[in-house]
């Protein structure tokens, strides 16, 4: 087994003593490289790549600000709006105190004069009552009056119809003459 291992060893050796680097014009690859390489660059620098990606560059960061700014004035806006609407609101809220204050003083307006109002009502229906009461009171008296005097009438005339004869009416007769 140490016959195989050394004869690897040798194998390899020569192996690595037979292979030849390519070549051209005496530059070894990593050689042709470097010199694409440089050739690129001087041609992107020639062409003027870099002020090109610096002015794509600051053309995108001059884009961004402009976005930034539109954004600042836009937030601007949005918070005097805000500030405006917070200020309706607070407005609105206060006229509405106002108007529920103006409406409750008006309610308690009307509320006391329809009181009084109906105080008033009642007030004048009594009146009425009592005056029509006072007034059939004075109507029954005066009916029990023309009744009593009716009934005395009568009564004085039965009376005198019943005490009194010719003979009785020619003495008053006869008095009344004298007195005049």
């Amino acid at each position: 087994m140490a016959d195989f291992a050394s004869f690897a060893m040798l194998a390899a050796g020569a192996a690595a003593e037979h292979e030849v680097e390519p070549s051209a014009l005496g530059l070894a690859p990593g050689a042709w490289v470097a010199l694409s390489m440089a050739v690129l660059i001087a041609i992107a620098i020639y062409v003027k790549v870099p002020k090109m990606l610096t002015g794509g560059l600051d053309a995108g960061i001059a884009e961004i600000r402009k976005q930034l700014d539109e954004a600042k004035a836009l937030r601007a806006e949005a918070e005097a709006l805000r500030k405006e609407y917070a200020d309706k609101i607070a407005g609105a809220e206060k006229d509405a105190a106002a108007m529920l204050g103006h409406a409750k003083s008006e309610a308690e307006a009307i509320v006391a004069k329809a009181e009084a109002d109906a105080a008033a009502m009642v007030a004048r229906r009594e009146q009425m009552a009592t005056d029509k009461i006072a007034a059939a009171e004075r109507g029954a008296v005066d009916e029990l009056r023309a009744k009593a005097a009716d009934a005395a009438t009568r009564a004085a005339r039965s009376l005198i119809a019943a005490n009194h004869g010719a003979g009785a009416d020619k003495a008053l007769v006869d008095q009344a003459i004298a007195g005049i």
